[in-house]
């Protein structure tokens, strides 16, 4: 479905029954970045999933984008659906318009699940994402993706027969591809980004969840999040890197459902 907010259409879908579950992909991915954990997440929530601005089936528009804008346009639709509060997911980038929309609208988040994401990128993260906002001027999807994936999966993963290469042709043959000037602007968003000092107004209870083998976004980057956020819980994934959504997917449902059916008003680390 589709809805006209702040200027833009902005592509949504919802899937199941229950106390509703928001959940928001990171660079380079739409909502079908989930699609391995939905029958999971939907035998118990009601699933809200969304194309960020410039991907997918939502509008693209061709100039500066922020995270904050990419949370307000969430906060506008759950006003336009009609949703009070929801649990909040976001992965990597989605995770840091999460922090934005939590930080925003305390009111509208009951509990907040940090995947594989970060407060502020350091120097070598800062000049992965940069490069990858430059790298579809000057080369095909096929390259940028080999490039990438690297980055995302793990050597476990790799060594599986066809996968990566299934991978690419999936990429490839995918109907909504991002527009060039989607990844330039989503990048700069991520490199302009810092909640490091506002960590500390997150006071719903969060979950850190981050995969062992993350390359892109480390280990560190949770331990950040999940020690600057007052009612937060890091878990550290045995197996998967940053793709852990699509490497581990079971884990990663299993971890979720955890979460959220297990927490109290009394909630505490």
């Amino acid at each position: 479905m589709k809805v006209q907010i702040n200027g833009i259409e902005l592509f949504y879908d919802i899937k199941g029954a229950g106390e509703p579950l928001l959940l928001v992909a990171g660079f380079l991915c739409d909502h079908a970045y989930w699609s391995l954990l939905m029958p999971s997440l939907i035998s118990r929530y009601q699933v809200i999933r969304v194309d960020n601005r410039g991907m997918g089936r939502s509008s693209a528009p061709d100039s500066p984008y922020s995270l904050k804008q990419m949370a307000g346009d969430i906060a506008a639709l759950l006003d336009h659906i009609g949703i009070d509060k929801v649990h909040l997911a976001g992965h990597s980038m989605g995770g840091q318009i999460a922090q934005e929309l939590v930080l925003a609208h305390p009111e509208k988040v009951q509990s907040l699940i940090l995947l594989s994401s970060l407060a502020k990128g350091d120097e070598r993260f800062n000049s992965i994402i940069e490069t990858w906002g430059d790298l579809l001027n000057n080369v095909n999807l096929k390259l940028y993706e080999k490039v990438v994936l690297p980055w995302i999966f793990t050597d476990e993963f790799y060594s599986i027969p066809g996968m990566i290469e299934g991978l690419i042709e999936f990429a490839i043959k995918y109907p909504f591809p991002p527009a060039t000037h989607t990844l330039y602007h989503h990048s700069r968003a991520i490199l302009d980004f810092d909640t490091t000092d506002r960590l500390k107004h997150i006071h719903c209870p969060t979950l850190v969840l981050v995969g062992k083998q993350d390359v892109l976004t480390p280990i560190k980057f949770s331990e950040q999040l999940a020690q600057a956020i007052s009612n937060a819980k890091l878990l550290v994934l045995e197996r998967g890197g940053h793709g852990f959504l699509v490497e581990s997917p079971d884990a990663v449902a299993s971890a979720i459902l955890k979460f959220l059916g297990s927490f109290t008003p009394t909630f505490t680390k």
